[in-house]
């Protein structure tokens, strides 16, 4: 699972447990990476 920082922007692939933290800068929010396609979903 990869993630993005959200001070400085770089990609951290692989984050340890109880470790969420940016190896760079040390920020604490980090956002999960997705899939650039939409997915749609049938509603009944």
């Amino acid at each position: 699972m990869s993630y993005r920082c959200a001070k400085c922007g770089k990609e951290i692939e692989n984050i340890e447990d109880g470790m969420v933290r940016c190896q760079s800068c040390g920020h604490r929010i980090l956002y999960k990476k997705r899939d650039p396609i939409a997915k749609t979903i049938k509603v009944d």
